[in-house]
């Protein structure tokens, strides 16, 4: 036995449960059969708990009656049938979403009867035990479980009600196991909503809602929105005392100045609209020259509007000026900020905060702690030496001292000196030459004079050099022997 229901979001298919409810099922059947719950508002919306349904006119209207059962609309006449006692079973709870079951109430003389009339609820959510012992399950919804998601989805008022309507439009009975009682009669068509129930349309269920498309208005709405999220950072980092700060209404602003225009001739001309507390022209802090604008602050309010209503578009100095509000609030900022870093600095310590301390750097105040002995330390041009990093000069610096120093032995100071003597003992250090090992050939080959170990003389040098003077005599006999042999044919 099953039931369709056609509502304005979408079609829902419920199962009934006959033999647990027989009572509650025949009631629900009959009142679907004659289109009693055509156009019957969903009136109560609880978001993952259930939504009400099932008084055809809404209980919301003063011509509505919250419902009757079936027995109750054949025979309006008689009070007592307009609702029924339902079966409550223990053993159905109201642990699965799409549950459903029908609304009750206590009964006026006997509070642990409980009885019920059309009204039905839907649960949207699991384990919604509140219900048991108050709504007596008669039915499961087995299709549908979508329209269930966009009903739990609704904007609803602060009562529960959706903003915009949802209706139940039609109602398609499956299978009906019951007998019609006596004097029903189907409605061949489905009625037309009545004009009660018209009256208490909010927004049509079929109304489609257009947004505003007026460019001017969404571009305030947009600089709206970006001028709060910009006072919300502001506040965040400290530059605001809160986001909602607004500018002051005694402070005018005041723009278009010629550049010759003094603080003083500015005030004089405003000044006859009341006591002026302070007028600035705002000017370059480089240069001194005028930017164009001012403000001036008056001790009330009313007189800055009878400045603003007087003044603006008056020609001062050959420029027709231009006067407004002032929009500003770096003021009020800036002596939010002193009082309350001025309260900070009397609480103690850094922040206000007595156990916090302000950062320091590991290096310190007196700069970079180098490494003595560093490669880059090593190459700094003037620096002062400490007495750790003081160094012996090598040999070719005390050979340097000897060559060109003072009277008393010392070299002369130059700029470059002290790098001189880093970079020789850096990267001039022969000690790993004199200190590696020799080999026994070579021991051989050396002799040891006045402790210093000298290379024997090679004997292929030894021998080109006989060779060269072996040649030199044999060419210069050559030489006298033919200058003999030409004098003696000379003679000849």
């Amino acid at each position: 036995m099953s039931v369709l229901l056609e509502t304005s979001l979408g079609d829902i298919t419920i199962d009934l449960r006959v033999d647990e409810a027989p009572r509650c099922c025949e009631n629900f059947l009959k009142l679907c059969k004659i289109k009693y719950y055509n156009f019957a508002p969903v009136h109560n919306v609880q978001p993952n708990f259930s939504f009400q349904t099932g008084d055809p006119i809404g209980p919301g209207s003063k011509d509505s009656d919250g419902g009757r059962s079936i027995w109750g609309v054949l025979s309006p006449a008689q009070p007592a049938n307009k609702t029924f006692q339902p079966e409550f079973q223990p053993k159905l709870k109201h642990e699965e979403m799409g549950t459903v079951s029908m609304a009750t109430a206590p009964a006026p003389d006997n509070p642990d009867e409980r009885y019920a009339g059309s009204q039905f609820t839907i649960t949207l959510g699991p384990n919604v035990d509140f219900l048991d012992g108050k709504a007596a399950i008669f039915g499961t919804v087995v299709e549908g479980f979508d329209t269930l998601e966009k009903i739990n989805a609704a904007y609803i008022d602060d009562k529960g009600r959706p903003l915009k309507d949802i209706r139940l439009l039609h109602t398609v009975i499956l299978d009906d196991p019951f007998d019609d009682p006596e004097g029903l009669v189907e409605p061949p068509e489905s009625p037309v909503p009545s004009a009660a129930q018209l009256a208490t349309v909010r927004v049509a269920h079929d109304e489609v809602l257009v947004e505003e498309n007026d460019p001017e208005a969404l571009e305030r709405v947009r600089r709206e929105r970006e001028a709060r999220a910009q006072a919300l950072t502001l506040e965040m980092v400290g530059d605001l005392p809160f986001a909602e700060v607004a500018p002051p209404e005694n402070v005018l602003f005041v723009c278009k100045l010629n550049p010759v225009t003094q603080d003083e001739d500015l005030e004089l001309i405003f000044s006859r609209f009341g006591k002026i507390l302070s007028c600035e022209i705002i000017r370059d802090k480089r240069t001194g020259d005028s930017l164009q604008y001012a403000f001036i602050e008056y001790s009330s309010q009313k007189e800055c509007e009878a400045a603003y209503l007087k003044m603006d578009g008056v020609l001062i100095d050959d420029h027709r000026i231009h006067v407004d509000f002032s929009q500003s609030v770096s003021k009020i900022a800036d002596d939010w900020r002193d009082v309350t870093n001025k309260k900070r600095r009397s609480a103690g310590g850094f922040g206000g905060i007595d156990n916090l301390e302000k950062k320091k750097q590991y290096r310190g105040d007196a700069g970079f702690n180098r490494v003595s002995d560093s490669v880059v330390n090593n190459l700094i041009i003037d620096r002062e030496t400490t007495p750790s990093e003081t160094k012996q000069p090598s040999r070719h610096a005390q050979s340097s001292s000897r060559g060109n120093g003072n009277s008393r032995g010392r070299p002369e100071p130059r700029r470059d000196d002290g790098r001189r003597r880093e970079r020789t003992d850096v990267y001039h250090d022969d000690r790993h030459k004199r200190d590696r090992s020799r080999s026994p050939r070579r021991e051989r080959r050396d002799r040891e004079v006045d402790g210093r170990y000298e290379p024997r003389r090679q004997r292929s040098r030894d021998r080109y050099h006989d060779d060269r003077s072996r040649r030199d005599r044999s060419r210069d006999r050559n030489r006298t022997e033919d200058r003999g042999g030409s004098d003696r044919r000379r003679r000849d």
